[in-house]
């Protein structure tokens, strides 16, 4: 027979702690209660118990006070706290002190139901697995400091923002707080916020009803009750347009949504995961993303750390990747040579992992036997150094007309821009492939000054949003 879990309550209410007594001894809980702090870290220090419950002002001191020496003496005990109805700044301050959660005077016995068995159930979790499990390999210092923190933040609930460069990884960091935490058994919703037409959101976010609107031709779930019970990850948060994010702080402050068409709201339980590559601090104060969502929404931050900031982690990643990409391929995994491995240790790599998925991908497919020589791997020629020394030159939004080809000598070899290898005169290469180089290292030189941001690309190229991704398309730059 297993043996019976434990709840510590401190509450200087009587009529509350009765409550809660109650509750959770009909969930087969064996509780103790504290009427204040001093009484609180005196049972603490004779009994280990599975959760706590605590109200955020008490007769002697703070509830926060208690939360933090919880999460530092006791980190797998976890700790929920109760705050007056409304007090969404108590509550983030909780959270960020290491609270599992939060639940509002007067308490709602049904979502404190819930969030008693989550964090039980976290706990049986962390027991059968005490080491955790993750993807993220690497066991760079950055590496390391990322996992131990994604291990604190997966034992509560509150938001998180992710914030990195493109192709850092953001959403399998997402994927490993889900993981590690208490809604592992629940859902995971991955939803790219910048690929669904802003007519279409609320229905995407929230449903609707049959005839709501046109071609609502049956009733529809939308992402929050298709994440109900576990998370949901809002990826490229910042592309939401303003009047969907006052319609989103709702639904995350009010754990509720009415579906289109629909008379009433439907409650959800839901963790929140968000990221973007953007400075939503730089979009927060040029009013294009709303200051009370990212308040709510980046109650804990991850920064994901760049490849190049990895030092030691690219042999360990190539190998993986390579052993994934052969086995999809059914094929044994080739090894890099001396010379591969020392080109990827000098390359920069502004698309991080992604590029390096990509460029070991086309060396795989190009190497003829099991060892992959530097040739396969076809780095990019301009050097980060010279790339990041020179301005980037304009490009105009569509190329001027010019003849399919002329004779490589036409062009004189000092035309060539720094950064792009010498041309030789003497060769056959048409003109517009020319042209496309010079783009392409333009291109990759104002994204690496730019932090991958789009928008402030084009503007520095002199071109539309739209142009810049057609030529990204068209280069295969991405």
């Amino acid at each position: 027979m297993s043996e019976q879990r434990s709840a510590l309550i401190v509450d200087d209410e009587h009529d509350i702690r009765e409550l809660l007594v109650v509750t959770l001894g009909r969930m087969g809980l064996r509780t103790d209660t504290a009427p204040n702090l001093a009484v609180a870290r005196e049972m603490l220090s004779t009994v280990a118990y599975d959760l706590c419950l605590t109200d955020m002002r008490l007769p002697d001191g703070s509830g926060l006070d208690l939360v933090s020496e919880i999460a530092t003496r006791f980190p797998t005990t976890p700790v929920a706290v109760i705050t007056a109805y409304g007090n969404v700044e108590a509550a983030v301050e909780a959270l960020k002190s290491g609270a599992f959660d939060f639940v509002t005077k007067p308490v709602d016995l049904t979502v404190l139901r819930g969030l008693v068995r989550q964090a039980l159930d976290l706990n049986t979790r962390r027991q059968a697995n005490p080491e955790g499990t993750t993807l993220l390999l690497g066991d760079s210092p950055a590496m390391v400091g990322l996992r131990d923190t994604i291990a604190k933040v997966a034992r509560s609930q509150a938001p998180v923002h992710i914030s990195g460069e493109s192709g850092t990884g953001k959403e399998l960091v997402a994927r490993t707080i889900h993981a590690q935490g208490s809604r592992a058994a629940g859902p995971f919703i991955p939803v790219n916020c910048g690929a669904i037409p802003s007519e279409l959101m609320e229905s995407e976010f929230f449903g609707h009803k049959k005839g709501s609107f046109t071609g609502a031709h049956t009733d529809k779930l939308g992402l929050f009750q298709v994440a109900d019970g576990g998370t949901l990850f809002l990826d490229e948060v910042a592309e939401l347009p303003l009047s969907m994010q006052v319609k989103l702080l709702r639904a995350i402050q009010e754990k509720t949504v009415r579906p289109v068409g629909a008379n009433a709201e439907a409650a959800v339980d839901v963790r929140i995961l968000s990221a973007t590559h953007k400075d939503l601090d730089v979009l927060v104060a040029e009013g294009k993303f709303r200051h009370d969502l990212f308040y709510r929404i980046n109650v804990i931050e991850l920064d994901v750390p760049p490849l190049r900031e990895r030092t030691g982690d690219l042999p360990l990643l190539s190998d993986a990747i390579l052993k994934r990409l052969a086995y999809a391929m059914k094929r044994r995994a080739p090894v890099l040579s001396r010379e591969a491995s020392a080109a990827l240790e000098t390359y920069p790599f502004p698309g991080n992992v992604r590029e390096l998925e990509n460029i070991l991908e086309r060396a795989l497919a190009m190497a003829d036997g099991e060892t992959i020589d530097a040739r396969d791997l076809r780095l990019p020629h301009a050097a980060p150094s010279q790339a990041a020394s020179q301005p980037a030159p304009a490009l105009a939004a569509t190329p001027p007309p010019m003849p399919a080809s002329v004779p490589a000598a036409a062009i004189p070899a000092a035309a060539a821009p720094a950064g792009l290898p010498p041309r030789d005169t003497a060769g056959t290469a048409a003109l517009p492939s020319f042209i496309e180089e010079i783009e392409r290292n333009a291109i990759q030189q104002a994204l690496q000054e730019h932090r991958y941001n789009k928008t402030k690309t084009a503007a520095a190229l002199g071109i539309t949003f739209r142009a810049l991704r057609y030529k990204l398309k068209k280069l295969g730059i991405e």
